[in-house]
């Protein structure tokens, strides 16, 4: 299996995950110190380097990964960044940027990945949405355009590999406290207002995520295509 930005946050839980199951996994991401230190701790992980906003570098290390597995049987379209930006200043190069960051990449690393999963019989795809859009957050009008896009690109993609046994589905997570998250946002006060939002007074985990990724990639979710399932623990707006 194949996990897009792979080397940290939730798409590291996604990965450790899978390999405690016993699945061969390799990662993409950009960070080459964290893939470094990753595979330090995992030397079973097979991990290539690229930019996902760069997709011919995409292409190729797809590709040199896909030499040494045969190919993939799940791939989790991981890789995003949740950067905020103001709404009047935002300039059409960091739209495009933005874009490359959260969207694009989705598009092209699933055209790369899909003909060989089904050439293999079939498989999973998993996109990550984010409840961001849904609940009108502002600030960061960028990400949520490209993660409620995310839905619409999980739907199509569905039907386009349907007859090919591959199912789509999207994990669509509230506030997920990863080592940034916790770094960067998570105050005493940021907190107590998440819970107080919340139906289940916790803390959502990176392990939360990796658990629906498991369930979704395995046979016991054969019938389920097409769907975004959010982990928000209740949270406003969904």
């Amino acid at each position: 299996m194949l996990v897009t930005g792979g080397a940290g946050g939730i798409g590291r839980a996604i990965a450790e995950a899978f390999l405690a199951q016993g699945a061969r996994v390799a990662i993409l991401d950009r960070e080459a110190g964290m893939v470094a230190a990753f595979r330090a701790q995992k030397p079973e992980l097979l991990a290539e380097t690229a930019d996902l906003a760069d997709i011919p570098a995409t292409r190729a290390a797809i590709a040199a990964l896909e030499a040494q597995t045969g190919g993939f049987d799940v791939l989790v379209n991981n890789a995003g960044q949740d950067a905020r930006h103001p709404f009047m200043t935002l300039t059409p190069e960091q739209w495009d940027d933005r874009m490359a960051v959260n969207l694009r990449h989705v598009m092209f690393v699933t055209q790369a990945v899909a003909p060989g999963m089904a050439a293999r019989g079939g498989g999973a795809i998993i996109n990550l949405g984010s409840t961001s859009w849904m609940k009108n957050t502002p600030g960061m009008v960028a990400y949520t355009t490209a993660k409620a896009a995310i839905l619409g690109f999980t739907k199509t993609v569905a039907r386009e590999f349907g007859a090919e046994k591959i199912r789509v589905n999207a994990i669509v997570p509230g506030w997920v406290m990863t080592e940034r998250q916790l770094a960067e946002r998570a105050t005493p006060e940021n907190l107590a207002r998440a819970l107080e939002q919340q139906a289940l007074k916790i803390r959502i985990e990176p392990a939360d995520i990796a658990a629906l990724a498991l369930f979704l990639a395995s046979e016991a979710a054969r019938a389920i295509t097409g769907q975004s399932v959010v982990v928000d623990a209740g949270g406003p707006g969904t």
